[in-house]
């Protein structure tokens, strides 16, 4: 049975329920369930997270790594309410929360979101050019331009199936795992001091700054909408028990997956300590620093094994990156627009800011905007848990499966702890900002951040307070109406757009049907030679003149088998000459022939049929 919730809005509506498990059983049917998580997972050991771990490493050995066990604990439990979520309303959490909020609040909802998607593809963008350039010498420049085409593989991937684009992300995980695992028998890390540095100590200063940014760099807010839109993928029964089964696998899923992530920031952490730390190497922040001091210390495999993990992480996290702006937008805003241009849209907006920075400041500031991606990624990530809490929490909405008290009191400590830290280090920004000086500061920055406080502070009062009905009315076409008795519609002003192709007839034919011979027919045909452009209705080219003959042939075999029609040519461009002749001469409905070219002959060729029905306000009948 379908969710009611879902109407004709389905999360990743190519890839909805596309993976069926009912048909499994034993370790296939948890099998089947397995691979979301991991399209998740990849954003917790993106190229954001790896300065943090460098410089944890590099600074403080093996000091930090019970804040990435922490964070990773915080991060599971999260993941699982974002699965919960999709799994038991079919909702992700861009759409609950247009359900659960006003209608104004999920305007700067989306913009906050897909400024943190921008910020995290920011992060992929620079560490895949980073990569590119350690491995094989590519200007970063270069890099950075040709992770334009991820949109293309993206799309690619998409058309393949959900099980072969969880079989890539698996893969480029899978790349990076190894990587790390033999460069951790390269450098020999002390396993006694790993152990110790798994206990909690007192961190203050730097080291509790450095805690503070990992922290904000591992549970990312993208992962949240994308985790809760991604269990939807799976088919299942969707009674009592079907829902408890598919949470449970789900969430073996989520810490398989979420570990495997803490691992791989541990193996980043204590390469940074055996390597740097170990040698007396306490500054190393970038990641170019710390590829260039492995080649010193160990030769050549550890890091070209390093770039590789770096490439395919960057890879991967572009992949979930771009799936996620496809999910804030379709769920709060509930607009849909093509998939390769959406995702051109993504890329371009992470793109263009690093592009810039390298013609302007040079290579070495990526640095420095690699670390205010992550600031800004902070901003967003209270705007994902708070909302997720209330949702899962609501008896109502979840029925049977609301989380219990002890895990919403877990959930609130771990989204105050995360709130708290990255709060604390987006002030500590705007401090060092303000040092500086800059007008912009106080004109732009500090009310910005008050403003965003603000929200943040509605956003959570907000459910507790409201006893607004949640609608379930999220289907982006709206709902079925009652149609009411139907009259016949009869037609007295047709038009009809001929190009003298074999597809004439066929297109006329089915506009007589139409309005028979009580009607009159707008015969069109636009010249667009580039006489018709410059000259308009004084153009007299051979082509002018051959149509117009050609038009008035048609027009004269109507007239013989007794319809009234009359020639109307257009000059120059096709859609606004169609429109303009169907205003002036007050056309009821316009029959267009379609010509069934798509893909690249569309991007060429240019899409008439859509463009005019866009435009104009009365029927069009579509021929093929």
């Amino acid at each position: 049975m379908k969710n009611p919730e879902h109407k004709n809005a389905e999360s990743l509506s190519e890839v909805h329920q596309s993976v069926d498990t009912s048909k499994r059983t034993g370790w296939r049917r948890i099998l089947s369930f397995i691979g979301p998580a991991y399209l998740v997972s990849v954003g917790y050991m993106d190229p954001g997270n790896w300065a943090t771990d460098i410089a944890g490493g590099s600074k403080f050995g093996y000091q930090l790594i019970w804040i990435l066990l922490m964070s990773n604990l915080i991060a599971l439990l999260l993941q699982s309410l974002s699965a919960r979520l999709g799994i038991v309303r079919g909702l992700d959490l861009a759409q609950a929360s247009r359900n659960g909020y006003p209608k104004w609040v999920n305007i700067p909802l989306y913009g906050l979101a897909q400024t943190a998607i921008v910020a995290c593809d920011l992060a992929e963008v620079i560490g895949m050019a980073i990569g590119l350039n350690l491995l094989f010498g590519l200007p970063l420049i270069w890099g950075i331009s040709i992770t334009i085409f991820d949109t293309v593989l993206l799309l690619f991937l998409l058309n393949k199936g959900m099980r072969k684009m969880e079989a890539f992300i698996v893969s480029m995980v899978f790349i990076v795992g190894v990587s790390f695992l033999i460069e951790m028998f390269i450098v020999e890390p002390s396993l006694k001091e790993i152990v110790k540095g798994l206990e909690p100590s007192v961190l203050s200063g730097e080291a509790l700054y450095i805690a503070i940014g990992i922290i904000g760099a591992t549970v990312m807010p993208h992962n949240l909408y994308l985790h809760s839109s991604l269990v939807q993928t799976r088919k299942f029964e969707r009674d009592d028990k079907g829902i408890r089964e598919a949470i449970k696998f789900n969430f073996i899923d989520t810490a398989v997956a979420l570990n495997l992530a803490f691992f791989v920031n541990a193996a980043i952490l204590i390469l940074a300590a055996a390597a740097f730390y170990k040698n007396g190497l306490h500054e190393v922040a970038e990641i170019q620093d710390a590829h260039r001091l492995l080649q010193n210390i160990f030769g050549d495999v550890a890091p070209a094994l390093f770039a590789i993990a770096l490439i395919a992480a960057g890879q991967s996290s572009t992949v979930t990156g771009t799936l996620a702006g496809q999910i804030v937008m379709e769920g709060h805003l509930k607009l849909r627009i093509q998939p390769w241009l959406r995702r051109l849209i993504t890329r371009l907006l992470a793109i263009i800011p690093a592009f810039f920075t390298i013609l302007w400041f040079g290579n070495d500031a990526l640095g420095g905007l690699l670390i205010l991606s992550q600031v800004v990624l902070s901003l967003q990530l209270g705007f994902a848990v708070i909302p997720l809490i209330h949702f899962t929490s609501d008896k109502k909405t979840m029925k049977g499966f609301a989380i219990k008290p002890w895990v919403k009191i877990l959930a609130w400590i771990s989204s105050l702890i995360i709130v708290l830290l990255n709060v604390k280090l987006v002030l500590e920004e705007i401090k060092g900002w303000a040092a500086d000086g800059g007008w912009y500061i106080y004109a732009i920055v500090i009310p910005v951040a008050v403003l965003i406080g603000l929200l943040l502070l509605y956003i959570f009062i907000y459910p507790l307070v409201s006893s607004r009905k949640q609608s379930v009315d999220i289907a982006p076409h709206g709902n079925a109406l009652n149609i009411q008795a139907v009259e016949k519609i009869h037609y007295a002003r047709i038009g009809i757009t001929v190009d003298f192709s074999k597809n004439d007839r066929n297109t006329i034919r089915h506009a007589l049907i139409q309005g028979g011979k009580q009607a009159h027919y707008f015969l069109i045909h636009v010249v667009e030679t580039a006489v018709a452009r410059y000259h308009g209705d004084s153009a007299l080219d051979f082509e002018t003149q051959s149509d117009a003959e050609n038009l008035e042939k048609y027009r004269i075999n109507l007239a013989e088998l007794g319809y009234k029609s009359s020639t109307h040519i257009g000059y120059g461009g096709t859609v606004k000459a169609i429109v303009n002749i169907t205003e002036e001469n007050k056309l009821e409905l316009l029959v267009m022939g379609a010509h069934g070219h798509k893909g690249l002959k569309d991007l060429i060729l240019g899409t008439t049929v859509n463009s005019v029905r866009h435009r104009v306000s009365i029927p069009v009948l579509i021929v093929r």
